[in-house]
C-alpha cells in the first residue's frame, strides 16, 4: 500500500523548496497562457468547430510536453491540482507540499487569465462548461475518465521505476494524451482535466457555471489513478528518494 506522508517544517526551510514553488508558478503560468491564448484565438479565427478543437488540443499537448519537461527536475513538473493530488495519494509528495502547489498553481492561473485579459483588449476568456445536452453525472464521469487516463499515463511513463524503454519520455506521451483527451472529450465538457486550468477562466469572468464539476471530475478521477496504479502495477521495492529525511516531501523519480 503506498503511504502518505503529511510533511513539516523542515520540507519548507530546504533550500530547494522556493525554487520548486518558483518554477511551479513560471511553468503553471505559462501552460494556462498557451491553452487560454489557444482557446481565445480559435474562437476569434474563422475556422471550422472540428479545426478549432484541433487547434486547441494540438497547442494543450505541445504546452503540457513542455511545461513539464520544463519542470520536472526542479518541482515535479505538476502544473494541475489533480496531478499533485494524485502523487500524493501515491506517496511521492508531502500533503504540505501539495497545498502550497495547489495555492501556487491557481494563483499562476489566475494571473495568466487576466494578463490575457489585458494583453488582447478585454476579449472574453472562454470558461470551461458542459455542452447542451451534457448532464452533470455526464460531464463529472467523463472530466473522471479522461483524467485517470492522463494520470495513468504520467504514473506508467514517469513515476514507475520500471517504465523501461519509456524513459525520458514521460512528458512527451503526458503531451499526447491531453491531446488526445481534448479531441475526445472537448465538444462535450472542453476536457479540462486540470482544476487550475478552468479556475482562472472562471475567476477573470466570475462565472462558476458547473464550475464544480471541474474540480470534482479531475481530483477524484486523478486520485483513482495513482491508488490503482501504487497498489496494483508499481513495484514493491523503494522507487523514490526523498532530500534529507523521508519526511521532507518532494518526488523525484528514480531511474
Amino acid at each position: 500500500m503506498s503511504r502518505i506522508t503529511l510533511g513539516n517544517k523542515k520540507e519548507i526551510l530546504q533550500k530547494d523548496f522556493f525554487k520548486s514553488l518558483l518554477v511551479e508558478f513560471i511553468c503553471t503560468f505559462l501552460y494556462e497562457f498557451a491553452g487560454v491564448g489557444a482557446a481565445m484565438a480559435a474562437e476569434t479565427l474563422d475556422g471550422s468547430s472540428l479545426a478549432n478543437l484541433f487547434f486547441v488540443g494540438m497547442a494543450h499537448a505541445l504546452a503540457v510536453a513542455v511545461m513539464v519537461s520544463s519542470s520536472l527536475h526542479i518541482s515535479g513538473g505538476h502544473i494541475n491540482p489533480a496531478v499533485t493530488l494524485s502523487l500524493a495519494v501515491g506517496g511521492h509528495c508531502t500533503v504540505l507540499r501539495s497545498l502550497l502547489y495547489w495555492v501556487d498553481q491557481l494563483l499562476a492561473s489566475s494571473l495568466a487569465c487576466l494578463s490575457l485579459r489585458f494583453l488582447t483588449g478585454s476579449r472574453t476568456i472562454p470558461i470551461h462548461q458542459l455542452a447542451s445536452g451534457v448532464g452533470f453525472m455526464q460531464g463529472l464521469l467523463m472530466e473522471h475518465i479522461l483524467t485517470f487516463s492522463m494520470l495513468f499515463t504520467v504514473y506508467a511513463t514517469m513515476v514507475d521505476p520500471k517504465k523501461g524503454v519509456l524513459d525520458g519520455q514521460g512528458p512527451l506521451l503526458t503531451g499526447l494524451i491531453v491531446g488526445a483527451n481534448i479531441f475526445a472529450g472537448g465538444a462535450f465538457t472542453g476536457a479540462s482535466m486540470n482544476p487550475a486550468r478552468s479556475f482562472g477562466p472562471a475567476l477573470v469572468n466570475w462565472n462558476w457555471t458547473h464550475h464544480w464539476v471541474y474540480w470534482l471530475g479531475p481530483l477524484t478521477g486523478g486520485g483513482l489513478a495513482g491508488f490503482v496504479y501504487e497498489n496494483f502495477f508499481m513495484p514493491r521495492t523503494p522507487s523514490i528518494s526523498l532530500p534529507n529525511d523521508e519526511e521532507s516531501g518532494l518526488f523525484y523519480i528514480a531511474n
